[in-house]
């Protein structure tokens, strides 16, 4: 049996950095949190090679005496927390202790810092865990923190992170997350010697945001700011009708921490659930201010995670909060004098909602095998390419027998085993989809060029997403060229998207390609998604639909390969059996007495 031996400090560093050190992007949140913590109203980030090569920190805060910094780099030292009890009222973003060892014991690691008072300041070199010299050093007050080489002391590290545009993307996010978290503090950002961007400090949130996310996202927002007791809810949030196909845009900050927290998702979601169409998300840049006491950041290493002692509480103020001001912000949408408080109608060209209808996609007249119109004393049994096995032929005709609409977007037909409700917009959905999947197939995918390129600008994370999906996307109808970093320019859309719409649906993929729908390594199943997203967006339903259209419509639907379902997981229709019409009205029973 192995003899139990104390691990060297070394060692224990290296395997505390396997939890808080997980990638670049790590290190550069460990030590921007410091900076902050140490009271800086200018931070510089500078990152080469996504920052394997190179991490630098630069803060004008407090900065730290000789025998501090030399106490910085042991493990568990710390300013912030004294007794335990200190972990429940937490107002820093570090207390453990864990970051500045775990981060010098993989990589070469140099501090130089001092305090506004010392005559001169401090530098301190390591190279994976091993103190190379401390020496004075000439230095502006604050603190300076270089990190090169980052996991060469541990190479199977190394393997596992992703390309440099992918972990620069993950800083570059990060960077912009914290400046629209602290808009007093000012931030700049440079990558392989080239500035990202570079914000001073902001009077508002909503220049913060124009700073760095541009007009085009502050236009779509609107501010909310309310306050229950010991809660304040504040920031800005997207206006009803415009959605993101994502949950990335969603960011929420308690007491100036971004956090992840699902009570505060959901709550999120659940206000814009009459608001937005079903798969669409808000776009949020929410702040939370409540006790220190009644949130719990001790939860996870990267500290992002967080718990509410009163998350039901709490969850119940949010949506109120968020509603009401969604609410305020619908009444120039509601319909006329007859609609409800709050109804809101469709807005037409907005992301989320339905684009124009295909060329392609709509049912046209005196197709073969159109349903039967109704005749006296027709009725014959339909005949159902549904079978397993069974392919369908394509001279065949549908026996069913049209009665009329009901609803929004029903159909209603007769047919020898009972009635078929049939959904126009599911089987819409269904042909589409199989028109699109046919012409994957055959990489014949139709596009139309535009007249005039449209320009547009991604986050950092989204660059290198659509970077990565170029090719598949421009085997699929699309044309886009990158135009400069971060900048690309749409120069032809597929046909079943309107060209007003290109940048929204380039957008909704960015997301889609974020959250790991999308992935250019399973090209079939990214095809699929990308054709449910044309069903989605390109599907629009006219109440002023002729008799032969539905018919058309609904043989079209039945000689496609799988007419149950819309690509969505949705029926096309639905049918009410003889004998479920029987049961229901009782018809096979014996009379019970003379009515009479």
């Amino acid at each position: 049996m192995a003899q139990i031996r104390v691990l060297p400090d070394r060692v224990a560093n290296q395997i505390a950095a396997g939890e808080v050190i997980e990638r670049p992007v790590a290190v550069v949140k460990e030590l921007l949190e410091n900076s902050l913590d140490a009271a800086a109203t200018r931070v510089e980030i500078e990152f080469s090679n996504g920052g394997r090569s190179l991490v630098r920190i630069e803060d004008n805060g407090s900065g730290m005496r000789p025998d501090e910094a030399l106490l910085a780099i042991e493990r568990h030292a710390t300013s912030k927390v004294r007794e335990a009890e200190d972990l429940l009222n937490i107002t820093t973003f570090g207390f453990r202790g864990e970051a500045l060892p775990s981060i010098a014991s993989v990589s070469r690691f140099q501090l130089k810092t001092r305090t506004p008072l010392s005559q001169s300041g401090t530098e301190l070199l390591i190279n994976g865990g091993k103190l190379i010299h401390v020496r004075d050093c000439g230095m502006p007050h604050g603190t300076r923190v270089e990190v090169a080489h980052l996991f060469n002391a541990v190479p199977a590290r190394r393997k596992f992170l992703k390309a440099d545009n992918t972990e620069a993307a993950h800083i570059i996010h990060l960077a912009k997350v914290y400046a629209i978290a602290h808009p007093q503090t000012g931030f700049s950002l440079i990558e392989n010697g080239r500035m990202v961007f570079d914000s001073p400090a902001c009077p508002s949130l909503e220049e913060r945001v124009r700073e760095i996310f541009g007009p085009v996202v502050v236009d779509g927002l609107m501010a909310v700011d309310e306050k229950d007791g010991d809660y304040r809810l504040r920031g800005l949030i997207s206006r009803p009708g415009k959605g993101r196909s994502s949950r990335h845009d969603m960011i929420t900050i308690v007491n100036k921490r971004p956090v992840t927290s699902s009570t505060l998702n959901q709550a999120l979601i659940e206000s814009y659930h009459s608001f937005l169409p079903r798969g669409r998300y808000p776009q949020a840049f929410l702040f939370l201010e409540l006790d220190p006491k009644a949130v719990d950041v001790n939860v996870h290493p990267s500290k992002r995670e967080v718990r509410f002692r009163e998350a039901a509480r709490l969850r119940g103020f949010v949506i109120r909060s968020l509603l009401q001001g969604i609410r305020s912000a619908a009444v120039p949408e509601v319909a006329g004098a007859g609609a409800g408080a709050g109804a809101v109608l469709p807005v037409a060209g907005e992301a989320g909602n339905a684009a124009p209808q295909p060329p392609f996609s709509a049912p046209k007249e005196g197709g073969r095998g159109r349903v039967e119109p109704d005749s006296p004393g027709y009725r014959r049994e339909a005949r159902s390419p549904t079978k397993a096995g069974a392919t369908p032929d394509p001279d065949w005709n549908v026996k069913w027998r049209f009665l009329g609409h009901a609803q929004k977007g029903l159909a209603i037909f007769d047919a020898a085993s009972g009635i078929i409700l049939f959904d126009r917009r599911a089987a819409h959905q269904r042909i589409l989809f199989e028109q699109l999947e046919k012409q994957y197939r055959e990489s014949n995918v139709p596009a139309q060029q535009l007249l005039i390129p449209v320009p547009f600008e991604l986050d950092a994370l989204g660059s290198a997403a659509l970077l990565d999906h170029l090719d598949f996307l421009n085997a699929n109808g699309f044309t886009i060229a990158e135009f400069g970093r971060n900048f690309f320019r749409l120069e032809a859309t597929p046909v079943w998207t309107s060209p007003e719409e290109g940048e929204a649906l380039i957008n909704d993929l960015v997301g889609l390609m974020k959250a790991g729908t999308i992935s250019k390594n399973k090209p079939l199943e990214a095809f699929n998604q990308l054709a449910r997203l044309a069903c989605q967006r390109s599907v629009r339903l006219d109440d002023s639909v002729s008799e032969k259209e539905v018919i058309e419509l609904a043989n079209r639907l039945l000689r496609c390969k799988n007419p149950l379902l819309s690509p969505l997981g949705k029926p096309t229709y639905i049918e009410l059996g003889r004998n479920e019409l029987d049961r229901r009205f009782f018809r096979n029973s014996a009379p019970s007495g003379n009515l009479w």
